[in-house]
């Protein structure tokens, strides 16, 4: 029957199908019994007599014959549950292919929101270009990196390591300096550590050390638990972006920002913090290609040698 002589049938109207009881329903017909029904859906009995329930008064149609202790398909639920049947398992594998494609051209990524925004984000179309079938999907989330229960690829992690069950390659070391915006420096001029003393001081939750730091690598007393906190470096860095105040920018995240001029070092007196950065990977699978692809890409960007793939050797 065409679409058109179904709409007729139906009066010209689409119908408002009850999805998941149509489903009870369709598993119930396959196994014939309420019980191994709710054992596949992992519901119970009750729930799947309920939902069948819900489709024959919303069909007007008698799907089970129910007994004292047992349920048996009438002829019509017997045809009606083969043919609905073999769409809900089309659906099924149809899923199934979407997410395996997706599985193999998509990149989880565990990275902090800073890095995400002012490192990574201005650099992503490049990888775009050169892969273009991949593309990366970021996950943000500030925890303690374990890829076990997770689905995540990589991630870009601050730290020494070693991280469990996971492999490791060092992107680029932490170093630190002072950093606000050209309005905050023309409203409030500095020419040593010391003129900081007073001023407004922008701190971020994860880091509320990084002042600290850098005060006894200058030698200078600053008040250094006063200020602004926000709940993440990507915050306090907008911050000072927009003339909030002074912050303590880690510089190789800020690289754009700063050649941009939309944020400024007035001191130019730079601390390593002796932590690094890096690219990590579990170990407990084989690494997927578009995971390779992607870690020598970072690399790469940092002037790196790969980590998969073997550079050709010049003639």
């Amino acid at each position: 029957m065409a679409v058109d002589d179904e709409e007729k049938v139906m009066g010209g109207r689409r119908l408002n199908l009850p999805l998941n009881p149509m489903r009870a329903f369709s598993v119930a017909a396959r196994h014939k019994t309420f019980t191994a029904a709710a054992q596949e859906m992992g519901i119970s009995q009750v729930a799947i007599s309920r939902q069948i329930a819900i489709l024959e008064d919303y069909l007007n149609v008698q799907l089970f014959e129910r007994g004292s202790r047992s349920a048996r398909l009438t002829e019509v639920g017997r045809a009606y549950g083969a043919e609905i049947s073999a769409i809900f398992e089309d659906l099924e594998r149809s899923t199934h292919r979407m997410l395996r494609h997706e599985t193999e051209r998509t990149i989880h990524l565990r990275l902090y929101p800073s890095v995400a925004h002012f490192w990574l984000l201005p650099r992503l179309p490049d990888f775009y270009a050169r892969h273009p079938g991949l593309r990366v999907r970021m996950d943000t989330t500030v925890a303690p990196l374990d890829f076990r229960g997770t689905h995540l690829d990589a991630a870009i992690q601050l730290g020494g390591g070693p991280w469990r069950e996971a492999r490791s390659r060092h992107l680029f070391d932490e170093e630190i300096d002072v950093v606000c915006s050209p309005a905050q420096l023309q409203r409030r001029p500095v020419s040593g550590p010391a003129d900081l003393a007073g001023a407004d001081l922008l701190h971020s939750r994860y880091r509320r050390r990084a002042w600290q730091d850098w005060a006894e690598a200058n030698n200078v007393d600053l008040p250094h638990r006063e200020g602004v906190e926000f709940d993440s470096s990507l915050l306090t860095y907008s911050a000072a972006q927009q003339g909030l105040g002074f912050a303590i920018g880690q510089l190789r995240l800020l690289e754009v920002e700063l050649s941009a001029g939309r944020l400024f070092r007035p001191l130019l007196r730079p601390v390593p913090t002796g932590a690094s950065f890096h690219v990590v990977w579990p170990t407990t699978l084989s690494v997927a290609p578009k995971t390779r692809s992607f870690i020598d890409w970072l690399l790469d960007q940092v002037g790196h040698p790969p980590e998969f793939v073997t550079p050709r050797r010049s003639a």
